[in-house]
């Protein structure tokens, strides 16, 4: 008899039919003679109940002694159940005890803090909080592809190994073949032209470079893949290995960039809300209250536009005392975008033309030779949560923000030959996976949203 996943067994209608399940026991109770058993097979939050009872023959000898967490497979009859909260439950036929589970078992019934389960990682998703993530994360990267592929996107693969620094931050791992101990050196300094590539190559921060050349011969491209940054940062908001979707438009300005990216966000709202209800509702009561309800609102709501001097002006009139402060030219932190969306606009907001020496070199300058064409999508509770611009499409003027950047231009000669031959104005912005689901979710660290996180000291599964 083929298995049927719990999720489906719970919405089929309990007539006496003959079922297979399998799964994790999460937990047992017993009583004079027979046992519930709640088995859980990652389907579905919920949990379905399977009666034993003392007449299967491996009942005494194991059934009433079975551990938390032992695997499970179960034949017997689908049934209409009398417990409170659930519809159906399962008469056992058959008990097989696939693996077993000792009280070592670190998983119990009580509640574990995020911080002990991070430390037993190849476990965690066995809990309902971090199983309920893993499916959302798993649906929502199936909504991002159903998003761009029905407006006919085009998926590329971008480089995992680069020769470029996107950023031009330098905040890279470094890739090489050499034995630390024994690498080449010539002039005092490592031999990389003797290195498996022949030069320094790093794991990339952005698919975006990339993703440029392609949008310049096939129009509307994405990339969706792992990215890295070495980044010393040991915050709840910051991974050193990361999923960015970057699309690219070619033919497209600013404007449309925004549309998109509002387009976006909304599409993923909707999706989460009814696709993954169970996982929501579960989030909405355990994890933040009035998750749904917000959600709800981002989905319907339109995003206020603002530029970066109006929001300076606008945080300066606030009247609040910031942690950090607010002059024209500075970044915003976490705290301003946050009252920028929570109290001033009330709603998501897109914040265009920052100050060109705080964004990246790629992007377009404006006329007034101050601001780039650059924007950063804010949402209420989380702050920035997509960050992307018009690129600059003018090779001179390009060339001249890469001497600014001090970059080698001669390791970018691919990136500006784009601009010599066909260019266009184009445009592109990146959304992070992780902090998508954070905010969706409501997890407050971006490390239980990811099966195993890297961070600063911590790689070991």
């Amino acid at each position: 008899m083929q298995r049927t996943r719990i999720r489906i067994l719970l919405g089929e209608s309990p007539q006496g039919q003959k079922v297979r399940l399998a799964g994790w026991l999460r937990t047992r109770r017993d009583a004079r003679d027979f046992s519930f058993l709640e088995i859980n097979d990652g389907s579905t939050i919920k949990n379905i109940q399977v009666i034993a009872s003392a007449e299967l023959s491996n009942y005494e000898s194991t059934l009433r002694h079975l551990g938390v967490g032992a695997s499970l497979a179960v034949e017997g009859e689908l049934a209409a159940s009398a417990g409170k909260g659930q519809s159906s439950e399962v008469r056992a036929s058959r008990v097989e005890v696939l693996g077993g589970a000792d009280s070592e078992f670190p998983i119990q019934k009580k509640r574990h803090s995020f911080e002990f389960l991070r430390e037993i990682a190849h476990l965690r998703p066995r809990t309902n909080t971090l199983s309920a993530v893993l499916r959302l994360r798993s649906r929502l990267s199936f909504a991002i592809h159903d998003f761009f592929q029905q407006r006919d996107f085009h998926y590329i693969h971008t480089p995992i190994i680069t020769g470029n620094d996107c950023e031009g931050a330098g905040q890279m791992f470094r890739v090489t073949a050499f034995d630390p101990d024994q690498a080449p050196r010539r002039d005092g300094k490592i031999d990389y032209a003797q290195d498996f590539f022949g030069l320094p190559v790093h794991l990339t921060v952005s698919g975006q470079l990339a993703g440029e050349a392609c949008a310049l011969a096939l129009g509307d491209i994405y990339t969706f893949g792992p990215t890295f940054r070495a980044e010393n940062s040991n915050t709840s908001r910051h991974l050193a290995e990361f999923w960015m979707v970057e699309p690219e438009m070619a033919f497209a300005t600013l404007e449309d960039d925004a549309a998109l990216a509002e387009d976006f966000l909304r599409h993923l709202f909707r999706f989460a809300l009814e696709q993954c209800r169970d996982d929501m509702e579960f989030f909405n009561k355990w994890i933040d209250p009035g998750a749904i309800q917000r959600l709800e609102s981002l989905a319907a709501s339109s995003f206020a536009r603002l530029t970066y001097t109006e929001a300076i002006a606008a945080l300066k009139k606030s009247g609040r005392s910031f942690e950090f402060p607010v002059e024209w030219g500075r970044d915003l932190q976490s705290e301003h975008e946050r009252y920028l969306t929570e109290e001033y606009a009330r709603q998501p907001l897109i914040v265009v033309d920052y100050p060109r020496e705080i964004k990246a070199f790629y992007m377009k300058l404006n006329d007034d030779g101050k601001t780039v064409r650059a924007m950063d999508v804010l949402a209420p509770g989380i702050g920035e949560i997509i960050g992307g611009s018009e690129r600059e499409d003018r090779v001179d003027v390009l060339t001249d923000r890469m001497h600014e950047f001090q970059l080698n231009t001669a390791e970018y000669r691919w990136y500006l030959e784009l601009r010599r031959w066909g260019s266009t104005p184009h445009a592109g912005f990146g959304l992070g996976l992780e902090r998508l689901v954070q905010f969706i979710s409501g997890m407050e660290n971006i490390r239980d949203v990811i099966p195993f996180p890297r961070t600063p000291g911590h790689a070991r599964y």
